[in-house]
């Protein structure tokens, strides 16, 4: 999560304020051993009462105002809110299974999310695949740590959790500004974190059919929105026969015919710009080949070839389920993806296929949105605490140690479109829109009674 704060916030914030975060990252180093050391003798220091009572008051203003956000802002509210609280009400709850009760939650959370990624490692195969294997049995052990009770008998749960979550935030953060603030002025963060996940391929670059036209940054109206389109797999499967809802929407479809539909994304700035990759011939997603195909190895690399327009790619196939709209973008950033992602015509159905290069597309557009808005180092702050950017990261971080699929995309896109784009009410308002629609709901009940009367 540190890491997109820290491109929405853009490589020029990082260079003015480098020494600000990284003093940031090592106080919150330096507090998480703290809270690890403190939570060994079960004897807290940590006032871990008085962190219950503030979080349940965050908790309870969160879904308070959860009412005056808008589409995917307002569900990712409600789930932070509804998550803080269970949390909340079971640190000051005098229950005496209180603590063994956070320690299986936490615990069946690091293993469910250690198990998905070294399955997902272990069948798919992406570059430095063997590096997330370990960061997965890394939360196994973790895991282990959280449900067995030694050395304190399940008291020193929070301050663990608070804990580690400091320590890896806070050492990502001191890694990123000392390398940040040595990058040159053009650099792209969004580039470099393209280039260090991608991987060398035996596959030489094909040449091209002089149907991708360079678009300079100049040519695209900066009032032109940017649109991110997603075919879900349930929804471009014709007449599927198995409704599997969290298959459907996230991996594939199976239609009448036994055909696997996987959907598609692409990303427009329409006139002039469309990124849509797919593979130059239709690859075989018959059930047998398909276990095959998922391995991101050199040998599952296929020619592909990028479209040009969505009105053609619309009429050969059908509309998009649905879009994505951005106003603040960078142009520049995104051209220069642009031009060196696509010398590779290259698809792979796990590893470089059409949702991630829209993924990389995108956050090469959006990086440095927020940070050119902000004018003090607080902002850092401000959107680390996004419940949108929390559950953005956590999408990026299970996409990029599986696969990018079109239906991560499409959560990926609202939650990042709901922090570039806010609501903007100050919280005073949004707490008197919020009230305002509480009375309203009120008078229609009262006036429901009333009609039966």
């Amino acid at each position: 999560m540190i890491r997109l704060v820290l491109l929405l916030l853009g490589a020029d914030f990082i260079r003015r304020y480098w020494h600000v975060l990284a003093l940031i990252g090592l106080a919150w180093a330096v507090v998480g051993v703290s809270l690890c050391i403190d939570a060994l003798d079960g004897v807290l220091v940590f006032p871990l009462t008085l962190f219950g009572w503030l979080l349940l008051v965050e908790s309870l203003a969160t879904l308070f105002l959860a009412s005056s956000g808008i589409g995917a802002q307002k569900t990712l509210r409600y789930v932070k809110g509804s998550l803080f609280l269970v949390i909340a009400l079971l640190i000051i709850s005098a229950y005496h299974h209180s603590d063994m009760l956070l320690a299986m939650l936490f615990g069946t959370a690091f293993t469910i999310g250690g198990g998905l990624q070294i399955i997902s490692a272990a069948i798919v195969r992406f570059p430095r695949w063997r590096m997330a294997l370990a960061g997965g049995v890394g939360q196994i052990l973790i895991a282990i740590f959280f449900f067995q009770p030694y050395p304190t008998h399940y008291k020193g749960t929070v301050p663990y959790c608070l804990g580690m979550g400091l320590i890896f935030s806070g050492w990502s953060m001191i890694w990123l500004a000392s390398r940040s603030r040595r990058l040159p002025r053009d650099s792209s963060l969004s580039q470099l974190a393209y280039r260090n996940a991608d991987s060398d391929r035996p596959l030489d670059a094909g040449s091209y059919d002089g149907q991708l036209a360079v678009t300079t940054p100049a040519a695209i109206a900066s009032a032109a929105p940017l649109t991110v389109h997603v075919w879900t797999p349930a929804g471009s499967a014709r007449e599927a026969t198995l409704h599997r809802p969290i298959v459907d929407r996230y991996i594939a479809a199976v239609d009448a015919s036994g055909r696997i539909s996987t959907g598609h994304a692409a990303l427009e700035i329409a006139p002039s710009l469309y990124i849509s990759l797919y593979p130059a011939v239709e690859i075989d997603r018959s059930p047998g080949e398909f276990s095959r195909l998922l391995r991101a190895t050199p040998d599952n690399n296929v020619r592909g070839r990028y479209l040009t327009d969505y009105p053609s790619e619309s009429a050969a196939w059908c509309e998009s389920t649905e879009k994505i709209s951005f106003r603040d973008y960078d142009v520049r950033h995104l051209q220069q993806f642009w031009q060196d992602y696509r010398r590779e015509e290259i698809y792979n159905l796990t590893h470089r296929n059409c949702s991630s290069t829209v993924a990389h597309a995108l956050e090469a557009a959006l990086e440095g949105v927020i940070g050119k808005r902000a004018d003090h180092w607080l902002s850092f702050i401000k959107i680390l605490f996004s419940p949108e950017v929390w559950v953005a990261g956590h999408i990026r971080k299970r996409a990029m140690t599986m696969a990018w699929t079109p239906g991560l995309i499409l959560d990926y896109a609202r939650a990042l479109r709901a922090v570039v784009h806010p609501r903007p009410l100050s919280w005073l308002a949004s707490v008197q829109l919020a009230i305002r629609r509480v009375r309203r709901s009120h008078r229609r009940q009262d006036t429901g009674i009333a009609g039966q009367d």
